[in-house]
């Protein structure tokens, strides 16, 4: 049986803006009913310890500016956790590092 069915093919550009990349040294990942979010961040100053005016305990305070909020429907997620453990399976390969 022969497919008739064109293949398909993202032609993916990005501008030159987004190109260079945010740095993150953090991520939280949440989600919504339509939806999933990840929050891109960088911690942005030492952390300190603080006190919670309401309890009266400490706490560890981690000042933290989001760089990056990408938004994906919940059928990307299967997709794009494929995708890192294909990535990180290489990545340890090729420099020996597993995680």
């Amino acid at each position: 049986m022969v497919n008739d069915e064109p293949e398909n093919r993202l032609e993916v550009s990005i501008s030159a803006e987004v190109e260079s990349g945010q740095y993150a040294n953090f991520a939280s990942v949440w989600h919504t009913q339509d939806g999933f979010v990840l929050d891109f961040a960088v911690i942005t100053r030492p952390p300190q310890l603080a006190n919670d005016p309401s309890s009266g305990q400490h706490f560890v305070s981690v000042p933290t500016r989001i760089v990056s909020r990408i938004r994906i429907p919940p059928s990307q997620v299967f997709e794009l956790m494929k995708a890192l453990e294909q990535q990180l399976t290489q990545y340890e390969n090729e420099t020996g590092r597993k995680s």
